[in-house]
């Protein structure tokens, strides 16, 4: 009896503008048994790869900087994490964020920049530079972000952008390498 009605249902909806629903129809027919059946693929989402490309628009968007400063300034962060973790660690970094080396490679060149003012907490971080390779490279980031026009307090936003960039499933394991390497750093 429950057959009879599913489909006197079925053929009162066939002539009604409901059954211009192709899929409706047929999610209905297979449903009671009296459709065709077809295999039906469903496509995995598509793993999103983080690159340096989507760091720098997020940097770009959410810091307002211009993207030579964003890239100047997470090369400059690359670099120190680079000098501070393993060459595997790195590389694992560099193949779970394709671009990094790029970004360190537009990091301001430091040669070619003034010594800046010797005067006041500036100053001082250049003094106690000469005696600290970990001084050196925080100073060296500052200088560098100095050069990209940018504001040595806006590291930190940096990094806390580039490490919520980082906070997805694929990325834990960059992002703990990221934060292993600025470990020094952010003391």
């Amino acid at each position: 009896m429950k057959k009879i009605i599913v489909l006197l249902t079925i053929s009162t909806l066939s002539t009604s503008a409901l059954a211009e629903e192709t899929s409706w129809f047929d999610s209905l027919k297979s449903l009671v048994g009296l459709g065709e059946t077809k295999e039906q693929t469903i496509e995995a989402p598509a793993v999103t790869k983080q690159s340096t490309d989507g760091l720098v628009d997020m940097l770009t968007s959410s810091l307002d900087v211009n993207a030579d400063q964003a890239a100047g300034g997470m090369g400059a962060i690359f670099n120190f994490v680079k000098d501070n973790v393993s060459a595997d660690q790195f590389s694992t970094l560099a193949k779970s964020v394709p671009g990094v080396e790029g970004l360190v490679s537009q990091m301001p060149d430091l040669s070619q920049l003034n010594s800046g003012s010797s005067e006041g907490f500036g100053g001082l971080l250049d003094k106690a530079s000469e005696y600290s390779d970990s001084l050196k490279s925080v100073n060296d980031i500052k200088k560098q972000f100095e050069a990209l026009g940018l504001k040595p307090e806006m590291i930190t936003n940096f990094i806390s952008t580039a490490q919520s960039y980082l906070d997805t499933e694929q990325g834990q394991q960059a992002k703990q390498i990221l934060t292993d390497g600025l470990g020094k750093f952010l003391g």
